[in-house]
């Protein structure tokens, strides 16, 4: 995984230096994470994402946004064998957003993301080995810049992957609802 993210920032750290309308910075804000698929009785995780992002200019009121986003999913009360749960994943996700500005600083987004999972843990025992290593999904979103350099996001993360290891048919995505604040350098 460690050669994965040294790949990914080498390649986003090349797409900068191409471009000279680049800036960079941070955000950080809270997520609103379930499971959805063949899962039961589940309720919304409140967690929280933090993270760094370049913005590259490409053209006229388009940018390409590539981001490194540490994010606290999964899904609180669901029912296995007879009790309920809680069940904590941690990931490092990388995003590529696709971002229109629409009218003066609101920004329309979208675009993939691959994330990697850092821990899995439910009731605080190590399930790890329970999931996949790897989560694919699509991002959607808005975003607003109140100056040059604040802005506040909104963005749902829908997986498209089956992140729980198993033999059978039962399928299990991530569903995130992010709302972040970030400031460019």
């Amino acid at each position: 995984m460690k050669k994965i993210v040294f790949v990914a920032a080498i390649a986003i750290f090349s797409l900068v230096s191409v471009n000279a309308q680049t800036s960079f910075g941070a955000k950080g804000g809270v997520n609103s994470a379930t499971l959805i698929g063949d899962i039961e009785g589940n309720k919304s995780l409140i967690g929280f994402n933090a993270g760094l992002f370049a913005e590259i200019a490409v053209a006229d009121s388009f940018y390409i946004q590539p981001e490194l986003i540490y994010s606290t999913q999964g899904t609180d009360d669901y029912q296995q064998l007879l009790s309920t749960t809680k069940l904590n994943l941690d990931y490092i996700n990388l995003p590529i957003m696709f971002k229109y500005d629409v009218a003066n600083r609101f920004y329309l987004e979208a675009g993939p993301q691959v994330g990697f999972l850092v821990s899995a843990k439910r009731d605080d025992v190590d399930v790890k080995d329970l999931f996949e290593k790897t989560d694919f999904g699509a991002n959607f979103g808005l975003s607003y810049g109140f100056t040059e350099n604040v802005f506040a996001q909104a963005r749902y993360n829908i997986g498209l992957s089956d992140i729980y290891k198993n033999e059978g048919t039962d399928k299990v995505s991530n569903a995130v609802l992010s709302f972040s604040l970030g400031y460019k350098f």
